[in-house]
């Protein structure tokens, strides 16, 4: 054990003698990798960091139905889930594109926009500037780095109002086909009870009468003494003796239809409501602003982590070197 720390000892003692003596070189390398980083950092654009705060919205939905409750109210925030899934849109190409469009990231980031990779490098352009994570309060956080505060802050802010124009896009996709399915659905019953009531209307101008009224159709032929008046309630009781089962029929056709379309009616306004109402999906917690301090880069750090590097570079080059002249010689 005691010759392991002798031996430990004595390694370390002839490494800072070597050190010690390759103490110009190992210097003159750090001051180079100093003035060079400190150039380096100096010449590099600075960034400004923008952000906004926004929390998902719990529900986006107005029921018409008791059946049909929603799981939380409009009011509430939402939980995991909601923000897993604004998260997920906020990071989709529906958002990215929109917001290379309106801000011609091309020109902005120098990408040339005919190049066979121009995709590859917008998106890792946009990546490398534009930012979503969840905080630990369930809120999501919209960081957004550019060499220009203003427009920092105008990405920020116009990529929280894409998110209700991004979200009831997606919802439309969806429930606009079965909105259109159900009007489709509640026009043909209407038309199908309009059919029904012509044909009761056609019967009654022949004179059939409801059936709770035509039982006293008997009643005032036996009661009738003018044979006139007996001949007119004869004609009456034959037609509705042969039409009456028919007008019985569609009446109770009828009543039915009346009946699903009713019940079918809070269907349609819940299909016509999710189509065509453009809801809020978010709560704006923070808006961005203009920041008045670049947060890019840290130049102090990339300074000093630059010249610790190029030292430790070089005390190992030099050993490398110092080791490669013995086998040398050997």
């Amino acid at each position: 054990m005691e010759e392991n720390l002798n031996a430990l000892s004595n390694g370390t003692t002839r490494l800072l003698r070597f050190l010690w003596s390759r103490r110009k070189q190992l210097i003159l390398f750090s001051c180079a990798a100093f003035v060079v980083s400190a150039i380096v950092a100096f010449l590099m654009t600075p960034l400004y960091l923008s952000t906004a705060i926004v929390f998902p919205a719990a529900t986006s939905s107005v029921s018409f139905s008791e059946q049909r409750n929603a799981k939380a109210a409009a009011m509430d925030f939402g939980e995991e889930e909601q923000a897993e899934q604004l998260v997920q849109i906020l990071q989709s190409s529906r958002i990215r594109d929109k917001i290379i469009k309106e801000f011609n990231l091309f020109q902005h980031y120098r990408i040339d926009a005919n190049a066979t990779n121009k995709n590859h490098k917008i998106n890792e352009a946009y990546n490398n500037h534009i930012s979503f994570n969840r905080t630990r309060y369930g809120s999501i956080r919209i960081d957004v780095l550019d060499e220009s505060p203003k427009l920092a802050a105008k990405m920020a802010n116009k990529i929280v109002d894409l998110i209700d124009t991004v979200k009831n896009e997606m919802i439309s996709e969806r429930t606009l086909p079965a909105f259109k399915v159900n009007e489709r659905k509640l026009i043909q019953m209407k038309k199908d009870r309009d059919a029904i009531l012509k044909k009761l209307d056609s019967l009654a101008d022949l004179g059939v009468i409801a059936l709770d009224v035509r039982s006293n159709l008997f009643q005032a032929y036996v009661d009738s003494k003018n044979p006139k008046d007996r001949e007119e309630l004869k004609k009456k009781i034959d037609i509705n003796m042969k039409y009456g089962a028919m007008y019985d029929g569609l009446e109770y056709m009828r009543n039915e239809k009346i009946v699903k379309i009713e019940d079918f009616n809070v269907s349609y306004e819940q299909a016509e409501s999710d189509a065509n109402t453009k809801f809020n999906h978010k709560f704006v917690v923070e808006r961005a602003v203009e920041a008045d301090k670049k947060d890019q880069p840290k130049r102090l750090i990339i300074i000093l982590v630059a010249t610790i590097s190029a030292f430790i570079f070089a005390v190992f080059a030099l050993l490398f070197w110092e080791k490669y002249k013995e086998f040398k010689s050997m």
